[in-house]
């Protein structure tokens, strides 16, 4: 037989409500009392029924958390961020793969986890504000990132825009004047390669710069080989640039290898910024300059915005931003 909250009661020498307290995160419990049931419950690996306290309190004590790939580093980064967040709020999280696919991320949202959590942080790659309005359920949802997002639906992410606009800028105070950007997709550019584009842009425009389509390095997949292949492509073809801008870090990994492979010393020849600051860009070599998203602050207001919904909040939908910084490195130190 499974282990009962009877068990943990008797073990802790309290009663079986308060348990159950501390187990739905009620914050009437004394210190003393919750450390001492948390070590029952340890001791005892003791697993609530979700179905039971679904019956009990309406909820599960679960949010998911949606996104296109768990390999790569930033979602990695995210679910670090937003475990946290949740845990200090009394939820656990539920992992959901999509692959970034259409089919995947409609699937996320029209199982609802089949009852298993009380809402979902979603990070949308393929589907339009049109698709995500026509496939929700009742389920309370925050998008998170740049992707779409209907207007009654929570959304946090940072200004792409603008700091794309701050990484570009920092480049042209460097003296550089040709800056490229590297890492976007092929074919049909997504919401974040948009905007990021956009930003790159507009700094040149502000620079009295004049933007070159020919120092646009697109990447057959989203990856550090990818970026190798799409900036040494553009290398090998004579392309002539001493700034980059990479949509990611995992671009800007990728496109230090293919400068370094061509003899391009960094950040003499060309400077470069990524994006994200995951832990791998404090350790490449040269370390990167890169826009750092304020990822527990994104991660605290939307595990706060969907509990509130979860709790009845029913207004329409809040679309907040969240701060960023750049961080300053090696790739292209400030100006002496």
């Amino acid at each position: 037989m499974g282990v009962r909250l009877q068990d943990v009661a008797e073990l802790a020498g309290v009663s079986m409500k308060t348990v159950s307290n501390v187990v739905r995160g009620y914050e009437h419990v004394s210190a003393s009392t919750r450390e001492r049931v948390q070590r029952a419950i340890d001791e005892l690996d003791y697993r609530p029924n979700l179905m039971g306290r679904r019956l009990a309190t309406g909820r599960t004590g679960l949010l998911a958390l949606a996104f296109a790939n768990v390999a790569l580093p930033y979602f990695a980064e995210l679910s670090r961020a937003v475990s946290a967040a949740a845990g200090e709020a009394g939820y656990r999280v539920l992992l959901e793969e999509t692959d970034g696919t259409l089919e995947g991320e409609r699937a996320v949202l029209t199982s609802s986890e089949s009852g298993m959590v009380d809402g979902i942080l979603f990070q949308p790659s393929a589907m339009s504000s049109a698709e995500i309005s026509r496939h929700r359920s009742d389920l309370p949802m925050v998008i998170l990132g740049e992707g779409a997002a209907p207007l009654p639906v929570d959304r946090v992410m940072i200004d792409n825009f603008d700091a794309a606009r701050t990484a570009t800028a920092h480049l042209v105070s460097l003296g550089r004047r040709r800056i490229g950007f590297a890492g976007h997709e092929t074919q049909e550019m997504s919401s974040t390669s948009l905007q990021r584009i956009a930003g790159y842009q507009q700094a040149l425009e502000d620079a009295g710069l004049r933007p070159d389509p020919l120092l646009l390095f697109p990447s057959r997949e989203i990856s550090p080989s990818g970026a190798v292949e799409g900036v040494g492509g553009a290398l090998d073809a004579g392309a002539d640039f001493d700034g980059l801008v990479c949509r990611d870090d995992l671009a800007a990994i990728g496109a230090l290898r293919a400068l370094h492979e061509r003899g391009r010393r960094i950040p003499d020849d060309v400077a470069v910024t990524g994006w994200d600051d995951i832990e791998l860009s404090r350790v490449t070599f040269p370390s990167l300059t890169t826009i750092a998203p304020d990822l527990h602050e994104l991660a605290r207001r939307a595990v706060e915005m969907l509990i509130e919904r979860i709790s009845g909040f029913s207004e329409a939908g809040r679309h907040e931003l969240v701060g960023y910084r750049l961080a300053v490195r090696e790739s292209a130190p400030s100006p002496r």
